[in-house]
Parts: structure tokens; C-alpha cells; sequence
């Protein structure tokens, strides 16, 4: 019996999220795509092995495919609880079963509607690019509907009353969204600020800290509900200067929350900013007089943790050997010890901020070194569209594979030269016998 018949085929790995506007819909996340052609719907009567094993199901009304994942709408009277292992059960087995799991020319859907259209690129970007920064912060940002090429977002969680969102939004989320989808009319944000979460002075830490010094009525504005502070004034008491506050607003290096006052505090409002070094807070009374405080405490959260996962990463990377490159994303989950399901979501996030801190280094892509299981040897598609996004090839005239090869290129002599550079400069003469 030959090797193929004797071997079991490799196990994928499947997330299942839920929708955030239908409770009916749910997708479900590949490590890699299905499909580079947008959205691809599959029908009933359609010769698609994924198709047909879905439809097969119980209580499935509508399967649609988006890159790397496969959203599922089940009917009304159907219960995610036994569908979910069941529907995911079904792509494992197409996917060890099936060459093509989308039929060999499956072409994506026709007519399609432009505002349709985009609001799902808009999700798709929110979902890949955007969304794993925010989380660390308690924050998520959601595209809800486009109306004529405007796309309207809502923040929520630590976004929602953050003091840092509107800049956020406008010189970070915006500017991207903006670099991949130029056919966006405008960027609305439908965020109730003034309704953000409370989470300091909810704490049973007892009343906000004494008042001190007052803040200049210029400082903090209020425009349209949200409420932003001066950086000219703000930057310093962070330990910045301006533009490296608003870059630092813009990558998450600097972030924010607002927070309604309650019980004796009601009627206040808190702002509190950190940078790496520094935190400053400001409490308004419900006149809008401000005042500086002493910052709260500062809560260790997720952030910190994905630093320190990115950190290891770049080291592990950075330290492979040549027979070592390329490294699947699964493989390097597992070197960096992460076993949980997740895992590899996490890896994919950590190697999105090396990419950002290297194109912002003007560095090779230490990215380049992790590639997907399947054929081909490439990364993911993620890895191409955040290269562009972040004014990287590869441009339309050059494959992903020549991209690839040469990032790749690029980035052995980089560490090479890196390397040279930390050698002595001058080796001690080998003794004589």
C-alpha cells in the first residue's frame, strides 16, 4: 500500500464568528482563501463539492465565500448549536476531499450590487487588517451599510467615548480604507460617543483621585459629540512630540478611553491618555470646566501580551536558518508555543504589525519567511493585500510570486548585512601550535 493511502490527510483549522448584524448568518475562517475572484455564491444546483456538501445539511439557505471565509446563512428555525460542528465538519471533509472545492471555473457572481459589493470589502478589510489592532484595546470598529459608495462605521467597546477615535478613525482607518477601496464617496462615522463604556469610574476603587491644576478652555473640544484634546498641548505631558503623538494615535502606540461619571461622580467625564512612558487625565464637571488629575491606574490588558508575541516572533524569524525558510503559519504558532485554538490568528496578527513597523522602517518584509500549507509556497493573501495597502508592491504588472522571491531576496541580505554589523572588527589571531 502506498504512502498516500496510509497517511490521513491533514486536519484544518476552522473559526467560527458569528455576524454581527444577523443572527442567522455565521462565517466560518480558513487559514487561507478559497478564492481570489470576491464574493463567489454558491447555489443548490450548482457542481461544486462545497456546495453540495452544505446544501446537504439540514436548515442551510444561502453559502457564500469571501477569501478565506465561508459565511453560512441557516433558516430561522435552525440551532447554530448542532449546525456549527456539523457545517464545519463538511468543509473539512471537502477540502481533504475535493481538488476544486468551488467547482473548476467558478466565477464570481454576476450584476452584483456596487454598494454591496464594497460594504463587504469594507468588512473583509475591518475584519483582517483593522479589528486585531483595535481588540487589543477593547475597541471594535463595524462597517454597517454603504449608501451610494459612503460607508457608515460604528465604534464600540473601548472605541466607543474613546478620546483617541477620531483620529483613529480619520488619519488611520480612513487612510486605508481609502488606499484600497478609492471608490469610497465618504467615510461616516454613526458612533454615539457620549454613550462609551465607564470602565474606571465603574471600578469600586472608590471616588475619582483629588483635583489639581486647571486645563486651558481651549484645550478639550467638543465637535459633533466627540471630544478630542489639543496635541500641541497634550504631546508634551506625554513625553512626544506632536507629530509622534498623532502617529502614535494612529498605530495604537498611544491610546485613550472616555468615561462617564456614575454614583457620586455622575454628571463628570474623565479623559485619560498613555503613551509608553506616560499617561495624562483630565476630569470635566458638568459645566465643561476641565481639570487635570492624576491619571488612574493603568490596566495590564491584551496589548501588552500581543507586544511581547510580536517581539518573539521577529526574534524567531529573524534567527531561522536558510534550510528553515520558508515556515507555514501553523508551524510557527507552534514554535512560539501556542497551541490553542486561535493560534494561529494570533501568529497572523503579530506578522500584520511586523509588516507595518518594517514598511515603516523601509525594511524587507520579516513576513515574507511564513508562508501558507498549501501549494505554491506563498503567503496568505492577507500578506499581499497589507504589502499594498502599505504602498508595497506587488503592483499589478508583477505576480506574487515574483514578489514573494524577491522580498524574500531582499531580506537575506538585509539580516546578512544586520549581521555583519554586529561583528567584531577585529578577530583575535588563532594561536599556533
Amino acid at each position: 500500500m502506498s504512502e498516500a493511502q496510509t497517511s490521513a490527510p491533514a486536519r484544518h483549522r476552522i473559526r467560527a464568528k458569528a455576524s454581527a448584524n444577523d443572527p442567522h448568518v455565521m462565517g466560518f475562517v480558513l487559514e487561507t482563501p478559497l478564492s481570489d475572484a470576491g464574493t463567489v455564491r454558491l447555489q443548490r444546483t450548482d457542481d461544486a463539492p462545497l456546495g453540495r456538501a452544505l446544501f446537504a445539511l439540514d436548515g442551510i439557505r444561502r453559502v457564500e465565500v469571501v477569501g478565506a471565509t465561508i459565511w453560512v446563512q441557516k433558516e430561522a428555525q435552525g440551532d447554530w448549536a448542532g449546525l456549527k460542528a456539523a457545517i464545519a465538519g463538511a468543509i473539512r471533509a471537502t477540502l481533504d476531499d475535493a481538488a476544486h472545492p468551488l467547482g473548476k471555473a467558478q466565477p464570481p457572481e454576476a450584476a452584483a450590487d456596487p454598494d454591496d459589493t464594497l460594504l463587504e470589502a469594507v468588512r473583509n478589510l475591518l475584519e483582517q487588517q483593522v479589528n486585531p489592532a483595535v481588540a487589543a484595546h477593547g475597541g471594535h470598529i463595524a462597517a454597517e451599510r454603504v449608501e451610494a459608495g459612503a460607508v457608515y462605521l460604528r465604534m464600540s467597546g473601548g472605541c466607543q467615548g474613546c478620546a483617541a477615535s477620531a483620529a483613529t478613525l480619520r488619519d488611520g482607518v480612513e487612510r486605508m480604507l481609502r488606499a484600497a477601496l478609492p471608490q469610497i464617496t465618504s467615510i461616516i462615522d454613526l458612533t454615539d460617543h457620549d454613550a462609551g463604556e465607564a470602565p474606571f469610574y465603574a471600578a469600586p476603587d472608590g471616588p475619582s483621585p483629588m483635583l489639581n491644576r486647571p486645563v486651558p478652555p481651549d484645550v478639550i473640544n467638543r465637535e459633533g459629540g466627540h471630544l478630542s484634546v489639543d496635541p500641541d498641548y497634550l504631546a508634551p505631558r506625554l513625553g512626544l512630540a506632536p507629530e509622534a503623538l498623532r502617529k502614535g494615535l494612529q498605530t495604537g502606540e498611544v491610546v485613550g478611553v472616555i468615561e462617564t461619571g456614575e454614583g457620586e461622580d455622575a454628571g463628570k467625564t474623565r479623559i485619560v491618555l498613555r503613551s509608553a512612558t506616560r499617561a495624562w487625565a483630565a476630569e470635566l464637571d458638568a459645566s465643561g470646566a476641565a481639570r487635570e488629575i492624576p491619571p488612574p491606574r493603568p490596566v495590564e490588558h491584551a496589548a501588552t501580551k500581543e507586544r511581547d508575541l510580536t517581539a518573539r516572533l521577529r526574534a524567531h524569524l529573524e534567527g531561522l536558518d536558510a534550510q528553515e525558510v520558508p515556515t507555514t503559519y501553523g508551524a510557527l504558532a507552534r514554535a512560539l508555543g501556542l497551541w490553542a485554538p486561535g493560534s494561529v490568528r494570533r501568529v497572523t496578527r503579530a506578522l500584520e504589525v511586523t509588516m507595518r513597523e518594517d514598511a515603516a522602517a523601509d525594511r524587507p518584509f520579516i513576513a515574507s519567511r511564513v508562508v501558507s500549507r498549501g501549494p505554491g509556497g506563498l503567503p496568505g493573501k492577507g500578506f499581499f493585500d497589507l504589502a499594498r495597502s502599505l504602498g508595497r508592491r506587488p503592483h499589478d504588472t508583477e505576480s506574487p510570486e515574483a514578489f514573494h522571491a524577491a522580498e524574500l531576496t531582499r531580506l537575506t541580505a538585509h539580516l546578512a548585512e544586520g549581521a555583519r554589523a554586529q561583528m567584531p572588527l577585529l578577530e583575535p589571531k588563532a594561536r599556533s601550535r
